[in-house]
């Protein structure tokens, strides 16, 4: 990419977009394109191509996407596949019609099998049974990487898919129907400290692992795709590191200064024991994250502090 490419993202209020616009701005980068969802529905495929066509964009990340954790996924599944179905059908045929360079779509480790061995590597995407606590969202972008994929094989299109794992930092969702493990937990534990309360209630036993990489870690690695990946095979993106839900629950508890107990109500899912990738791939073309958990953490409390007034009760 040049300087001054034409560079569109698509969802770039979100966690993921937003990042991946902060790193494209700081690295020089000034024909930047966004759009809001008001002011383009990535739904409507008629409006998309329309866009696309009028912009003549180069380049694009997609970024955009409808995500939650376990309670969204298991409340909304229609809308898990149907709207991330049609936006990224949409982009990725629209960049095709309008002959974008290259593209770049997210997928997410979550799609890969529940049961799958550890660390995740590249190739076991499709040999098991999906998590089903999310399996709608897993299914649609499986179908996305298998569209970018089908696109370059017929079409010799440079589309490339990034498997980013769990993700934190600013402009999280801190909605607690709808947000992930760690944002859930700063929430949580913000409110009880500032309500008194004598203990949070966290779902699940604690046991599960989880790996956390921070959304500018994220945003450089897909910038370095970008500029540096052509192949048509996946790449994972993350630290290569995981920890307890009980010991982050202790971190993130810390990081607040909650002092009360932490109570785990052992009637709610678990969902994946384990999710720990494996960045070999990554880390061969040159890549690797930098931000360190305790110090991403802090950052984003920050962030939940100068911004929690403007969050969604």
């Amino acid at each position: 990419m040049e300087l001054n490419s034409k560079i569109y993202v698509a969802g770039h209020r979100g966690l993921v977009g937003s990042a991946i616009l902060r790193s494209l701005q700081a690295k020089g980068f000034t024909n930047l394109v966004t759009r809001t969802s008001s002011e383009l529905d990535l739904r409507n495929y008629d409006d998309v191509l329309a866009f696309f066509l009028r912009e003549q964009i180069e380049y694009v990340f997609l970024a955009a996407a409808k995500v939650g954790g376990i309670v969204a996924n298991n409340e909304y599944p229609a809308e898990f596949i149907r709207d991330n179905l049609l936006i990224q059908t949409n982009v990725i045929d629209s960049s095709y019609q309008t002959n974008v360079k290259k593209l770049l779509f997210l997928g997410s480790t979550c799609i890969y099998p529940k049961m799958a061995p550890q660390p995740l590597k590249e190739e076991y995407l499709l040999t098991g049974t999906l998590e089903p606590t999310n399996e709608p969202y897993a299914i649609a972008k499986i179908a996305g990487i298998k569209m970018c994929q089908s696109y370059n094989r017929q079409y010799g299109t440079q589309y490339i898919s990034a498997m980013p794992t769990n993700l934190y930092g600013p402009n999280d969702n801190f909605d607690l129907e709808k947000s992930h493990v760690l944002p859930a937990l700063i929430r949580k534990f913000h409110e009880a400290k500032e309500k008194g309360q004598p203990s949070v209630e966290i779902w699940g036993t604690g046991t599960p692992k989880r790996e956390f990489l921070h959304a500018d870690d994220l945003a450089d690695a897909c910038v370095f795709l970008m500029e540096h990946y052509e192949g048509n095979e996946i790449v994972n993106i993350g630290v290569g590191d995981d920890i307890s839900i009980k010991d982050l629950a202790e971190l993130v508890k810390d990081v607040v200064g909650f002092v009360g107990d932490i109570v785990y109500n052992t009637s709610k899912p678990d969902g994946t024991p384990r999710k720990l990738v494996d960045v070999t791939r990554i880390n061969g073309l040159g890549w690797k994250a930098q931000i360190p958990l305790e110090e991403g953490i802090r950052s984003a409390y920050q962030w939940f502090l100068d911004n929690q007034y403007a969050i969604s009760k």
